[in-house]
């Protein structure tokens, strides 16, 4: 069973959101000639990832351009993980919508680890790391920052994901792709990120959880590695059968795991030299 999933690396047009759908519509065809199953859009696409923002200039989640993605989503059999600034209880939230090849969402997620020392300071953080069924795939979502601990895809895996897909907006990428690789690898499970182009941006990627075969030799475990600056639709296909049969007798993910020795995980308690101001448990 393969499942193809589109990466688009593309900077959306700011807070001009009929322009994005037209976007997201147009690539949703493009994905669908090329047998796609799946978009993947960088973070915050409708709307733009512009900040600061208040809940004013954030989408509803009954919104037009949500229902118009997820018509086109219908149209062309295609899914999309559609990524805006949605309205939280009482600030902006970083949300992104798994849309069915029906055009049915079939979760939110918002961003947990929220950049809260720099413009996201103003946003509200979302609560939970979760998982949906898409079509018969395990599919898990962290947005941005999320990679930056591992804990987000190790919850995830937990949750019971098979695909971990990163809506993503930032620069600086080369220890950041290379982070994604091994949450791959630990977790044994796929995981793809879209990020914008530009100068030291792009390198959209995606990385196998297969790291080395069935005569123990290591593999390049890399399905997709985009340059900085160009623009365009990019395809990672993970191989299904494989994967899973690779998950039931490797030995990572949640295997032997010694969950006693864990606790400090939840201590809430931060010392030096990690204080940093504007921090909040």
């Amino acid at each position: 069973m393969n499942f193809r999933i589109a990466v688009l690396q593309m900077r959306s047009a700011g807070r001009d959101w009929a322009r994005n759908v037209e976007t997201i519509t147009a690539r949703l065809r493009e994905a669908a000639g090329k047998g796609a199953d799946i978009l993947l859009l960088p973070e915050c696409f409708i709307n733009g990832y512009i900040l600061p923002a208040e809940n004013a200039d954030a989408l509803p989640e009954n919104s037009i351009p949500l229902a118009r993605v997820c018509a086109s989503a219908r149209e062309t059999g295609v899914g999309v993980v559609a990524t805006a600034l949605t309205q939280g209880k009482a600030r902006p939230q970083n949300s992104a919508f798994v849309v069915s090849k029906d055009g049915d969402v079939l979760m939110k997620y918002s961003k947990v680890h929220t950049c809260d020392f720099s413009d996201e300071a103003c946003l509200e953080s979302g609560d939970a790391f979760r998982v949906c069924d898409f079509h018969g795939i395990r599919l898990g979502v962290m947005i941005c920052y999320d990679r930056e601990y591992p804990e987000s895809a190790r919850l995830l895996m937990l949750e019971g994901a098979e695909i971990i897909l990163v809506p993503n907006d930032c620069m600086t990428m080369r220890p950041r792709v290379q982070a994604l690789s091994t949450r791959a690898y630990e977790n044994m499970v796929g995981v793809v990120m879209a990020n914008p182009n530009g100068k030291n941006a792009g390198c959209s990627c995606a990385f196998s959880p297969i790291c080395w075969d069935k005569e123990e030799q290591s593999v390049d475990n890399t399905l997709l590695l985009a340059d900085e600056m160009s623009e365009g639709l990019y395809l990672a296909d993970f191989d299904m059968d494989k994967i899973r049969d690779y998950r039931k007798h490797e030995m990572m993910g949640n295997t032997f795991r010694k969950v006693g020795a864990y606790a400090p995980l939840l201590d809430k308690t931060i010392r030096p030299p990690f204080i940093r101001s504007g921090q909040t448990n």
